[in-house]
């Protein structure tokens, strides 16, 4: 029996994994392993660990990686202590195999150590571009450093041939966060509003905003330029939920939670949402803001507006319900005014979405079945060189 080894570092790769994490535990043929760190280890971010456990799985090893501090220099260390946990993780459990997803450095730092530890890694949402993040290069660092390769879209699939991985190892599966819009059961609204603690009487705007770590976007500025713009429509209630651990979240945090306690009848801060609660928000909110990528691979399966702000995702594949616009106060307010009007509507067709649909968890799966667990591999050339 294979142990499969699945690493989780936020709330958003947990949300997306999801399927694929049931997936191998029921396989008779797979030995499911958990590996958990980051935010979900976090009392700021809401001790995500537990919606886990709450969700029946067994964590096999928790890492605890994060330091205090809102700098470069904190998370360079949060880095370092993120691989000796994880030397000591894999030392232990000794995994066949080791799913990582996406783009940060809680990631990077798994894929590190796998690597010098001869542990075969499949990689998922290689390939992709967010020129405003340090994310962008640490994703295709990790593609790098892995074995097996699991894009959402076919032009992804080519960017990670082009960095030099055999086609053989590069599989194109479409979204894996997208399944839960065919597995999962979304909240209506009142029971939406009633897991929330918070009388949702009015259409809302769901907003998260995470610092843009690479480009010369302030975040303390932007979050300020997105409240001003909320201001400007009192007929909607906001949902605001906590920014990544990235440098610049705790000032966006700060921000946020006095941005609540003003108007408290109309503005809900919660640290994470959990996926289902997540999505069953995005399907009932008039619009949904900020700089995730959820809101360009996910929401637009909803057939819900993003308004995709600032330089974050540059470079990424967005259908035509995703609106783009700067960090400036009168350009969200604008993006408002346009997606939240009836003429949008014709933009809102989820078939347009490029990151596709379907059972994604199974098709990995499947793929697993087929691996001979062998970190080897060999570049593959474009255009070989001449002897």
């Amino acid at each position: 029996m294979r142990k499969i080894a699945v690493f989780t570092g936020t709330r958003a790769d947990y949300g997306i994994l999801y399927w694929l994490i049931t997936e191998l535990k029921l396989a008779s043929d797979f030995q499911l392993q958990l590996i958990v760190a980051g935010t979900h280890l976090s009392p700021m971010h809401g001790n995500t660990y537990r919606q886990i456990e709450a969700d029946g799985f067994v964590i096999d090893r928790k890492v605890e990686m994060l330091l205090s501090g809102d700098s470069d220099s904190s998370t360079a260390k949060s880095t370092g202590l993120a691989i000796l946990g994880f030397t000591d993780a894999l030392s232990q459990l000794k995994p066949d195999l080791i799913v990582i997803l996406g783009d940060r450095y809680e990631a990077l730092a798994m894929a590190q150590t796998a690597m010098l530890m001869k542990v075969p890694i499949a990689h998922i949402h290689g390939g992709e571009i967010s020129q405003g993040a340090l994310d962008d290069c640490m994703r295709h660092a990790i593609t790098k450093l892995s074995t097996l390769h699991f894009t959402s879209t076919p032009q992804y699939r080519s960017r990670v041939i082009q960095l030099g991985e055999s086609p053989d190892r590069v599989h194109w599966v479409g979204s894996l966060g997208i399944e839960h819009l065919d597995r999962s059961t979304l909240m209506t609204l009142p029971q939406l509003s009633d897991s929330l603690g918070f009388s949702l009487v009015q259409p809302f705007l769901l907003v998260t905003y995470h610092p843009v770590t690479l480009n010369d976007e302030c975040p303390s500025l932007a979050i300020k330029a997105l409240i001003n713009a909320l201001d400007l429509y009192p007929q909607y209630q906001i949902i605001l939920t906590y920014p990544n651990a990235d440098n610049g979240g705790q000032s966006i945090i700060n921000i946020l939670k006095k941005y609540q306690e003003r108007q408290s009848s109309r503005v809900l801060l919660i640290e994470s949402l959990g996926q289902v609660r997540y999505l069953s928000a995005v399907k009932h909110a008039a619009a949904v803001i900020g700089n995730s990528s959820s809101g360009i691979i996910e929401v637009p399966a909803l057939s819900t507006p993003t308004i995709n702000i600032g330089q974050r995702q540059n470079g990424r594949l967005a259908g035509p319900s995703v609106f783009h616009c700067s960090a400036d106060s009168m350009e969200v307010s604008h993006a408002i005014a346009t997606v939240t009007s009836k003429d949008f509507v014709g933009y809102l067709d989820p078939s347009k979405n490029p990151y596709g649909s379907g059972f994604v968890s199974t098709k990995i799966i499947k793929v697993f079945r087929q691996f001979d667990y062998s970190p080897l591999k060999t570049f593959f050339d474009l255009n070989p060189p001449q002897e």
